[in-house]
């Protein structure tokens, strides 16, 4: 009879980690309920990043546990290629229900990064079907981070993801909206800014027609929590618009409450041409990604079609729609809608501001920025050694029992959307004293 091997940490090669140093010093979490995960010697560690932005009802909720439990043991498997399931709809029903204006056609898939793949997809989809097939260059942004497919790396902006890899030809990038020098310790959307949108138009001068679609984070999370501008995201739908250029906003972050609205393009008050979505869609429990679509981009594409029967789009995945997922998914919306946590994250969002902005006149902070339930606290690089510090913070926090995020030299918070008042002070007052002995 073959035995187990033994479990000594070198078979796993993790994503996004200094391997050789987590192997040497490995920080393991073994259980999650609500606010808190445990360490495999029960230690309890406060979550403050929503596992990876992504537990918004907090951990191991019941109605979410029991709809996948019961779903497991009625189909745990049914295809979507030419073939459907009830639940597949129901889904699709009803996240289309939580977008704005007419986004109410959605392609499901199994992540953010091949959200964003089938976005760009289906932008150069669209314009063929309307005979502009020439329309085939992508546009992302600075600093913009939208997955790891070679679609994602391409538009995205974080150097260290496109470095090492070849990326799609025929992409460019708008400049970012970070800056420091006129927005630093804003709160909510920075004062200055929105002209950066008008580098679109010389991006158009330089391409002319060629631009299929534009592809931004209203709110950029994965670089540090960086916050649109007040006037810039209305400009830049304003110029796609203008030169017929689809505009994609990146909302896998952004969706599912956690700025205090169902998405972004609610609270901004504008309204993208396709959204892309993951994470909060399923509280975290069953991999899924979306893309919800305007009507006319569904139109677009499926009825260049309508003189012959065929397939519309050649693209999908095995896993679309998949039947654990989407009972994932409509109890995790259920459950959204019953506690009223988009209400809730509003509601906690000035208490939240107040709290994040006392780290201020902390060691080595050089900005605080924040919205709904979001913040990035931004440190001054140690001198050759850029995100070292915040790295350490990292570490650091989590040895004294709350997790954050570290990215660059920024540390982002993102709580699940049931943290407490006295859950977010212990996040905020033991974040500072770290800080404070950090050289």
């Amino acid at each position: 009879m073959l035995q187990p091997p033994p479990n000594d940490l070198s078979n796993f090669w993790m994503p996004f980690t200094d391997n050789r140093y987590f192997k040497a010093n490995p920080r393991l979490l073994a259980e999650a309920k609500g606010m808190y995960y445990k360490t495999p010697d029960g230690r309890e560690i406060l979550d403050g990043t929503a596992g990876l932005w992504c537990v918004n009802a907090g951990h191991g909720r019941e109605p979410i546990i029991e709809a996948i439990r019961e779903q497991a043991g009625r189909m745990d498997f049914a295809p979507t290629f030419q073939l459907g399931h009830p639940l597949a709809f129901a889904t699709a029903a009803q996240v289309a229900a939580l977008m704005p204006g007419d986004l109410d056609r959605v392609f499901f898939a199994n992540s953010g990064s091949e959200a964003v793949d089938t976005a760009l997809k289906i932008a150069l989809a669209w314009h063929r079907a309307r005979g502009q097939g020439h329309r085939t260059r992508l546009i992302g942004r600075e600093r913009g981070y939208h997955g790891v497919g070679f679609g994602g790396i391409s538009v995205g902006g974080i150097m260290p993801n496109r470095r090492v890899f070849q990326q799609l030809p025929g992409t460019d990038h708008l400049p970012h909206t970070h800056d420091l020098a006129r927005n630093a310790f804003s709160r909510g959307q920075p004062e200055h800014g929105a002209e950066r949108a008008d580098a679109l138009e010389a991006l158009v001068n330089l391409h002319g027609d060629t631009i299929a679609a534009v592809i931004v984070e209203p709110l950029a999370g994965s670089t540090g929590v960086l916050v649109p501008p007040k006037g810039y995201l209305e400009r830049l739908r304003e110029l796609c618009t203008k030169h017929g250029i689809l505009l994609i906003f990146d909302e896998v972050i952004t969706g599912f409450g956690r700025i205090g609205t169902a998405t972004a393009a609610e609270r901004f008050n504008v309204i993208p041409d396709m959204i892309t979505l993951a994470k909060g869609i399923t509280n975290a429990a069953v991999p899924m990604g979306a893309v919800a679509c305007r009507r006319h981009v569904y139109d677009g594409v499926t009825g260049a079609m309508a003189e012959t029967a065929g397939i519309e789009l050649f693209h999908g995945y095995t896993y679309s729609a998949h039947p654990l997922a989407c009972a994932a998914s409509l109890a995790a919306l259920q459950l959204y809608r019953d506690e009223q946590l988009f209400e809730r994250a509003h509601g906690l969002e000035k208490r939240w501001e107040d709290a994040v902005h006392s780290l201020a006149d902390r060691r080595n902070v050089i900005d605080v920025r924040n919205m709904g339930l979001v913040a990035g606290i931004e440190l001054k690089p140690r001198d050759g050694a850029p995100g070292a510090r915040a790295m350490e913070t990292f570490r650091r926090m989590f040895d004294t029992g709350v997790m954050v995020r570290a990215t660059s030299d920024i540390i982002a918070l993102s709580p699940p959307l049931i943290v407490e008042e006295e859950q977010i002070d212990r996040m905020v007052s033991t974040l500072g004293e770290v800080l404070d002995g950090i050289e």
